[in-house]
């Protein structure tokens, strides 16, 4: 409508007669401003029911017949104009001639610095934008099964934490369906045991090859109707079949994996083929390196020699190569996977996908739909936590290894696997360890730096003869009679004649400790010199007697210990090169 039927002047614009309320909200009507006036008595006046002022359609949208809505100018004396009227100030807005203080622009780093995390942090931080129903919808996306009593119980934030990674061969989802095996119950194709240290300094991702031959327990697993059964177990079977197989669930690969390690898994996760698609697809692809040309008919795969930005089909083509590249096995296709998954932490902690809302978004929804949990991970605020924690990982420190296995030797061509017992059992015991598999250097405080002068000063000062020696052996955690070997070593061989066996200690330990009085120090020094014992083993402490009621030291082997005469290091622990290492932030091209 014009400005002439609204009772306004012609050089006015209609919209600029319509301000918005600070207070209300609500857009109002601007009377003119008018000359002064003498009071006068107010006549009748209709008022809309409460009172309230009429307002137009939010947004101040201008409407054909509008005018009954705007009151008409009149000149009766019975009608009171009102004069101009000052804008109502807002609580928080600072008086007039005080001057508005303009708010703090975050620079380009406290941004990033606001998405940073682990990748489900990035995901729920992405969702938050989206306000709580956006959650809710994400909540209803986790897909949980029951780990039936298999963990420990859930990760928690003051302890090392392991995850156990599934990739499930099973062919559900659109487009998968042509990659044959369609009637597949799902095995546990890849599989990935995902250790964080207590400090957070350091990851390792331990592969654990599909065809190796392993025991798989007894299995309780929860059924769709609530109940119970037990899932018998099966001897020299091949890993894969820990999933999917006799109705064997996530728990029972959970068990198995617990069976052969040593280790029992916090938690795990379920991938199946369209998470690689639809991940990748979400952060805009990931970069991967080929050192020869591929053409894989049964993956699909054919890619030049080069780097190359892969996602969606292309992706899950090629994390399921093997016959092009390597030996043609499954160890070369998890070599290939392992560059795959550096080159997506990478991605997902880079500045590209930290600083895009809305590639936040894609990942929470790709990330919800796809994946499996078990049900102490069955909501956002719990994946948060989890990705929080991962998130303090830098990738430099996320080493990534695989089993130590052979060809198995029953077999006439090998098809499957089985353990290179001594190097793999040196693994698993550093994951149980909490022993980094790549040097982490860290930033010492004063204090840290004077506790380590305190424990290397321990092996400083006088020592004692051998014979002078006076100590008890248990075992805590070594092989059986390892405790009576060692004695026997220490007697005939390294003349510390006043030593005995005292039997198996009251707990387990990863590291061989010596524990002894202050006055006692100078045999401590002699003993661990022997033994080739850090600052570190020593414990000093008070003093104990043995069974004749003469003071002695007490010398505990922990899992650490190989046998009689072998030094032992508790610095110089390392992963053995069977286990095939390399680290999240080098990239390899795969030959």
């Amino acid at each position: 409508m014009d400005a002439q039927g609204r009772g306004r002047a012609e050089h006015i614009d209609p919209a600029d007669q319509w301000v918005l309320n600070p207070v209300t909200g609500e857009y109002e009507l601007r009377p003119p401003p008018s000359a002064p006036q003498s009071a006068a008595v107010p006549g009748p006046r209709a008022a809309a029911p409460g009172g309230s002022r009429r307002t137009p359609a939010p947004g101040g949208s201008r409407r054909r017949g509008a005018q009954a809505s705007a009151p008409a100018p009149s000149t009766a004396p019975d009608r009171d104009v009102p004069g101009p009227r000052r804008r109502r100030r807002a609580p928080e807005e600072p008086p007039p001639g005080r001057g508005r203080r303009r708010p703090a622009k975050k620079s380009k780093g406290r941004k990033v610095l606001l998405w940073s995390g682990g990748t489900m942090a990035f995901v729920v931080l992405a969702a938050c934008t989206a306000g709580y129903l956006y959650l809710e919808h994400l909540n209803d996306n986790i897909q949980s099964v029951a780990d039936d009593g298999a963990s420990t119980g859930g990760f928690q934030k003051d302890k090392a934490i392991n995850i156990l990674l599934i990739g499930t061969d099973k062919r559900t989802g659109a487009g998968n369906e042509g990659y044959g095996d369609t009637g597949s119950a799902g095995h546990a194709d890849t599989t990935i045991l995902l250790h964080v240290a207590k400090d957070r300094s350091n990851a390792t991702a331990l592969s654990i090859p599909r065809d190796l031959i392993v025991d798989i327990p007894d299995c309780p697993t929860t059924q769709e109707d609530g109940t119970q059964k037990i899932i018998p177990g099966s001897t020299g079977v091949r890993f894969n079949t820990s999933l999917g197989q006799d109705g064997r669930t996530p728990s029972c690969t959970m068990r198995t994996v617990t069976e052969l390690t040593g280790v029992t898994p916090d938690n795990f996760m379920v991938a199946d083929f369209n998470a690689v698609k639809t991940l990748t697809s979400a952060v805009g692809g990931v970069e991967v390196c080929l050192a020869k040309d591929i053409d894989d008919p049964d993956s699909h795969l054919k890619l030049p020699a080069g780097k190359h930005t892969i996602e969606g089909e292309q992706a899950l083509a090629f994390v399921r190569t093997r016959h092009s590249v390597g030996f043609g096995g499954d160890l070369s296709r998890i070599e290939i996977q392992q560059q795959f998954l550096s080159a997506l932490m990478r991605k997902l902690k880079s500045n590209d996908t930290l600083t895009s809302p809305s590639k936040m978004v894609k990942l929470a929804e790709a990330a919800t739909e796809a994946l499996t949990v078990d049900s102490q991970l069955d909501s956002i605020g719990k994946l948060k936590d989890l990705g929080l924690e991962l998130g303090k990982l830098n990738t430099k420190n996320l080493t990534f290894a695989t089993v130590p296995v052979k060809d198995n030797p029953a077999e006439k061509v090998p098809v499957t696997v089985v353990l290179q017992e001594e190097p793999a059992q040196q693994v698993f015991g550093m994951i149980r360890d909490d022993v980094s598999f790549t040097e982490v250097k860290k930033k010492e405080s004063e204090k840290e730096k004077k506790e380590k002068a305190a424990v290397a000063a321990r092996l400083e000062g006088e020592k004692s003869d051998p014979s002078e020696i006076r100590v008890r052996v248990l075992n805590g955690g070594a092989a059986a009679g390892s405790a009576q070997q060692e004695l026997i070593h220490l007697q005939t061989e390294a003349g510390v004649t006043k030593s005995e066996n005292a039997g198996n200690a009251d707990t387990e330990l990863a590291k061989t400790t010596l524990e002894y009085a202050p006055d006692q120090a100078d045999q401590a020094r002699a003993l661990a010199e022997i033994l080739g014992l850090s600052g570190a083993a020593m414990k000093p402490g008070e003093s104990v007697t043995n069974a004749q009621g003469l003071p002695t030291m007490t010398l505990t082997l922990g899992r650490d210990f190989k046998e009689p005469g072998v030094k032992l290091d508790a610095t110089s622990a390392k992963a053995p090169e069977e286990a095939r290492k390399s680290t999240a932030d080098k990239v390899a091209c795969a030959k």
